[in-house]
């Protein structure tokens, strides 16, 4: 899961859990709310009533030589205001939950119970809300709530999306960079722009790393080309006496077998000593790239020069590269190499009566090579060390050097060609070469 991902993630789940603590206590929090708001509502209708009478006396509300008291409710019944003479020597200040009946219906009300001492004679004044009302006015109050937390956290969510993303944008041009990266030695040419200190230290420290690594490459690479020069005189040396050694005419069988023998073993020295040259060749740049390649000529060129072999091994080799490709600014006989090297593994490694197909398409603007065969397979270790040098399979005759599959993703490297590569025991080897876009 990306960094990005998990913050936001993060920040979700944490407005999440108070969310879901805070609807809990939501009921309470309302109902708390709604009953101290409806209590001072009440509270200020009684002022209201209180300050009326002052202003217009009680007579307009209660009948001096009656006992009738003053009634009136509005026309929802959600609430109502009651004044009426009360025995003497009682007072009364509270609120609390009553049943009332009106219009022969019985509706519970919240209500306020006040005693008054008007000229001597005491009044109950009653000012009371439904409880209808008041729960109506709580459900509204939570869903206008919900929906307000519903849309502060989708709101907050996108803005932590974008904001994680624009923060995290020097990270990803980072490993863009190391993604795109042709060698462990490189080392962009500008450094990285961010107000992110956390972003500019890790810039730096890796533009140091992977200067570091350059000089360690370019010092082993420097090291391999001249152990392999110097390897190269004394091989020659050895061969040209060796060979001189066969040219007597006293020599007796053993003898001569034993000096044969050297000359294969300084052969497959020769010849390792080179791919270890040719190799840090690539690696350094030293190869020109001024050739452009008919890639289907030079397909077809590799398995005509491997047909002879293919067909005493008594394998199918079927090719289909049909049209034009030309790889533009290239190395052909590096290129030839590369290819040569697995349509000539995969000779070695399938049995009698096996098949390799050698397929070449274009696709989307770029050529496609595959080589397929049905010989004996790798396993996913195998597949693991691959391109590793000296890592021969252990299926090998023991003449290879372990090493050439080693140039192959070299010389592929040095061209921007992507390998891939499908095995399993016993089904066969499939290499697919996608080449540059730009390569036709």
């Amino acid at each position: 899961m990306k960094l990005q991902t998990k913050l936001a993630f993060f920040n979700l789940l944490s407005k999440l859990v108070f969310s879901a603590l805070f609807i809990g206590f939501l009921p309470l929090i309302i109902e708390r709310i709604n009953v101290t708001q409806t209590d001072n509502e009440l509270i200020k209708k009684r002022e209201e009533v209180i300050s009326l009478i002052s202003e217009v006396g009680i007579g307009p509300f209660v009948m001096e030589d009656t006992a009738t008291g003053f009634g009136s409710y509005n026309i929802l019944k959600e609430e109502y205001i009651s004044l009426e003479r009360a025995p003497g020597g009682e007072e009364w200040n509270y609120i609390d939950i009553s049943k009332r009946i009106i219009d022969d219906e019985t509706i519970d009300y919240r209500v306020l119970h006040y005693s008054l001492g008007i000229n001597g004679e005491a009044y109950l004044l009653e000012i009371g809300k439904s409880l209808s009302s008041i729960t109506y006015s709580a459900r509204n109050i939570r869903n206008l709530i919900l929906v307000f937390l519903a849309f502060f956290i989708i709101v907050t969510l996108i803005s932590d999306l974008s904001y994680t993303a624009r923060l995290l944008k020097p990270l990803r041009i980072i490993t863009s960079r190391l993604g795109e990266a042709s060698s462990p030695a490189f080392d962009p040419a500008e450094p990285l722009v961010t107000s992110t200190e956390d972003f500019v230290r890790l810039d730096r420290t890796l533009r140091e790393m992977m200067k570091k690594i350059g000089e360690l490459f370019r010092k082993e690479k420097e090291i391999t080309v001249n152990i392999s020069h110097e390897l190269m005189t004394p091989v020659s040396v050895l061969r040209s006496k060796l060979e001189n050694m066969l040219l007597r005419d006293d020599l007796d069988p053993v003898t001569e077998a034993g000096i044969e023998e050297s000359l294969r073993t300084l052969h497959r020295l020769k010849a390792l000593v080179n791919s270890m040259l040719m190799i840090a060749r690539i690696e350094s740049h030293q190869y020109l790239k001024e050739d452009s390649v008919d890639l289907q000529g030079l397909v077809r060129e590799v398995t005509e020069e491997l047909a002879p072999m293919a067909e005493d091994g008594g394998l199918n080799v079927i090719l289909d590269c049909e049209g034009s490709f030309t790889f533009k600014t290239a190395n052909r006989p590096l290129l030839f190499s590369m290819i040569y090297n697995v349509v000539n593994n995969a000779v070695k490694h399938t049995p009698q009566g096996g098949r390799i197909e050698i397929t070449g398409r274009e696709n989307d603007g770029r050529f496609e090579l595959s080589v397929c065969d049905t010989g004996e397979g790798m396993s996913r270790e195998q597949l693991d060390r691959l391109f590793t040098r000296f890592s021969n399979w252990p299926s090998n005759s023991g003449s290879g050097t372990g090493i050439g599959l080693a140039i192959t993703k070299s010389i592929a490297d040095f061209h921007d060609i992507a390998v891939r590569v499908l095995s399993e025991p016993g089904k066969g080897t499939q290499f697919f070469f996608f080449f540059p876009v730009n390569s036709l």
